[in-house]
C-alpha cells in the first residue's frame, strides 16, 4: 500500500481549515484500499482556536501546535521533520518515510478523486518528482496553479500600475493572461494530459518522498511566498521534472490568512521574491539584478505618488497611507 502525508500548514483560518479537513478525509476515504493518508495540521499560533477545533473534531489528524507563527515554509518543514525527512539530503532515519507528501493549504477543497489522481499520476510516473492540481477559484473560476519562473516582464505586469495608464490599460487583461506574465495556455488546462511546469503553487503540491530526501525540505530562509518555487527549481535541477495534472480539480479560496495583514504579506513577497533571484545566480545574472532594482525603484515611486493622490482624494486615511508607503519603502531598501 502506497503511503502519502499531507501537511496543512493553519493560521486563523479554523472555519475553512475544519472544510479543508472535511474534503481531505472523503477523498482518503474513496481510496483507502489502496492508499494509507496521514493527515499533519501544524497550526501556526492561531488566536481562533484553531488548534482546539482540530483536536476535538479530528482525532486522527497529527496535529502539531506551535507555540510561535513559524509562516508557511517552517510549519511545513516541522511537519516533514516529525514524517521522517532530515534538513539535509543525507543522513535519513531507518524508519520508512511517506511514498508522497501533499503540501495542502487550509483555504482549499479537494473535489472528487483529485487525491487519487496525483498520487497515481506519480505512481505510474516514477521519473517525475512533483505533481500540482487544476486550481479554481470559490465562484467556480479558473485559477492558474502553474507558472513559469518569473523574469522582468513579470515584475512590470504585477508592480507597476499600468492600469492606470490608458494606452496598456486595455491591453492588460491579454499580457496578465499571457506568457509575459509566466501563465501556460488555457488550452493545456483544458485538455486532460499532464504537462511540464517550471513550478506549481504551494497550495497543492504532491511531491514524490524520494525526491525530498534527495533535494531536502523547503528553504528556511522563506517566511512565505517563493519556497515553492525554490523547491520545484531544486527538484529540476536534481533531474525530478515538474507537471501539472488538468483533471485533479481543487477549489483554492485563496489568500484568506495572507489578507489579514495585508501590508505585511505585501513586504514578505517581495523579500522571498529578491532572496530567490539573488539565491538562483545561475539563473539570473548581476545584470538582470541590477535591471531588477531599477524596475522595483520605478515601481514602488509611481504606486507612491498614486497613494498619495488618493490621500488628497480622500479616498485614503493618513493612517493606511502611511501603512502602504512603510511597506514600500522597505521594499525599496531590498
Amino acid at each position: 500500500m502506497l503511503r502519502l502525508t499531507i501537511i496543512v500548514v493553519s493560521y486563523n483560518v479554523a472555519p475553512l481549515l475544519r472544510n479543508c479537513l472535511h474534503s481531505i478525509l472523503a477523498a482518503a476515504s474513496s481510496s483507502a484500499d489502496w492508499l494509507a493518508v496521514d493527515v499533519v495540521v501544524v497550526d501556526n499560533a492561531s488566536p481562533d482556536k484553531s488548534a482546539a477545533m482540530v483536536a476535538a473534531e479530528f482525532p486522527n489528524v497529527r496535529l502539531l501546535a506551535s507555540e510561535t507563527n513559524l509562516g508557511f515554509t517552517g510549519g511545513n518543514n516541522l511537519a516533514l521533520h516529525t514524517s521522517g525527512f532530515s534538513t539535509q539530503s543525507v543522513d535519513f532515519p531507518q524508519s520508512p518515510i511517506p511514498d508522497f507528501v501533499l503540501l495542502l493549504n487550509p483555504d482549499t477543497l479537494l473535489k472528487a478523486d483529485a487525491l487519487g489522481q496525483m498520487v497515481a499520476f506519480l505512481r505510474d510516473n516514477p521519473q517525475v518528482g512533483a505533481v500540482g492540481g487544476h486550481l479554481f477559484y470559490g465562484d467556480g473560476s479558473f485559477q492558474h496553479a502553474a507558472f513559469h519562473f518569473p523574469g522582468l516582464a513579470q515584475v512590470a505586469l504585477d508592480l507597476l500600475p499600468l492600469a492606470e495608464l490608458p494606452g496598456i490599460r486595455r491591453f492588460l487583461p491579454t499580457l496578465l493572461d499571457s506568457p509575459f506574465n509566466g501563465r501556460y495556455s488555457a488550452a493545456l488546462w483544458q485538455g486532460t494530459n499532464a504537462f511540464s511546469v517550471d513550478f506549481v503553487l504551494g497550495a497543492a503540491l504532491m511531491v514524490r518522498g524520494e525526491a525530498i530526501r534527495q533535494v531536502g525540505v523547503l528553504d528556511d530562509g522563506y517566511f512565505m511566498y517563493c519556497e515553492e518555487m525554490d523547491w520545484c527549481l531544486r527538484l529540476q535541477e536534481a533531474g525530478w521534472p515538474v507537471y501539472a495534472l488538468p483533471t485533479a480539480h481543487i477549489t483554492h479560496l485563496e489568500g484568506q490568512s495572507s489578507r489579514q495583514v495585508r501590508w505585511d504579506a505585501f513586504e514578505r513577497l517581495w523579500r522571498s521574491r529578491f532572496r530567490f533571484y539573488q539565491k538562483q545566480r545561475v539563473h539570473y545574472s548581476s545584470g538582470f539584478l541590477l535591471r531588477l532594482r531599477l524596475l522595483v525603484r520605478i515601481g514602488v515611486w509611481m504606486r507612491s505618488a498614486l497613494a498619495r493622490r488618493r490621500f488628497a482624494q480622500g479616498r485614503l486615511s493618513g493612517q493606511l497611507l502611511e501603512r502602504e508607503l512603510a511597506a514600500y519603502r522597505a521594499i525599496r531598501r531590498l
